[in-house]
């Protein structure tokens, strides 16, 4: 996905300034899809350039003029056509995990202590994923777009927890070897 798509999907919701969208992206699509607010920003301005965001500046009085995005039909156009596109297999990048390609050349009490700091850094992800499930879409009449967003936290919620158990049973099959001579 490019940064464009996600920025426009982050606008089917609802037209917002710039730091709205930043922050909107923070608290939702950012999960599964990372960028910085000057590259939220400086991409607005393309999508702007394309006609598939139009902005508006809205005047306030004692603070700076903010400036309101919104996604056009050529952007909701633009949209749909990325849907049709096939996606690629996301890569996979972890540091912690290549690790155990020389296992019998690491220091099993550091690789103990870096599984337990990843565990508790994906029980924090699914209890932040639980919340959000919790506050915004448990026992509601949800939309189509509702349920689409609810249908990926559910994965997200899975995928946590699945990293969690396997984590632990990284943990449990070392702690095993342990001492074990090579």
């Amino acid at each position: 996905m490019a940064l464009a798509e996600a920025i426009l999907v982050c606008l089917t919701d609802r037209p917002m300034s710039g730091y709205d969208l930043a922050k909107n992206f923070d608290a939702s699509i950012g999960f599964f899809w990372r960028a910085s607010h000057q590259q939220i920003y400086r991409e607005l301005g393309k999508l702007r350039e394309k006609g598939l965001v139009k902005s508006e500046e809205i005047s306030q009085s004692g603070k700076p003029n903010r400036i309101v995005h919104t996604i056009t039909s050529e952007g909701e156009n633009a949209l749909k056509l990325w849907s049709r596109k096939p996606n690629r297999m996301p890569s996979v990048k972890d540091e912690l995990l290549a690790k155990f390609y020389a296992l019998e050349h690491m220091d099993f009490d550091a690789l103990k202590d870096q599984l337990t700091v990843r565990i508790d850094q994906h029980r924090t992800k699914l209890s932040q994923f639980m919340k959000i499930k919790e506050r915004h879409y448990d026992g509601r009449d949800l939309n189509i777009n509702q349920l689409g967003k609810l249908y990926v936290l559910e994965m997200g919620i899975k995928d946590e927890q699945l990293r969690i158990d396997s984590l632990q049973e990284l943990m449990r099959k070392i702690s095993e070897i342990n001492g074990k001579p090579s």
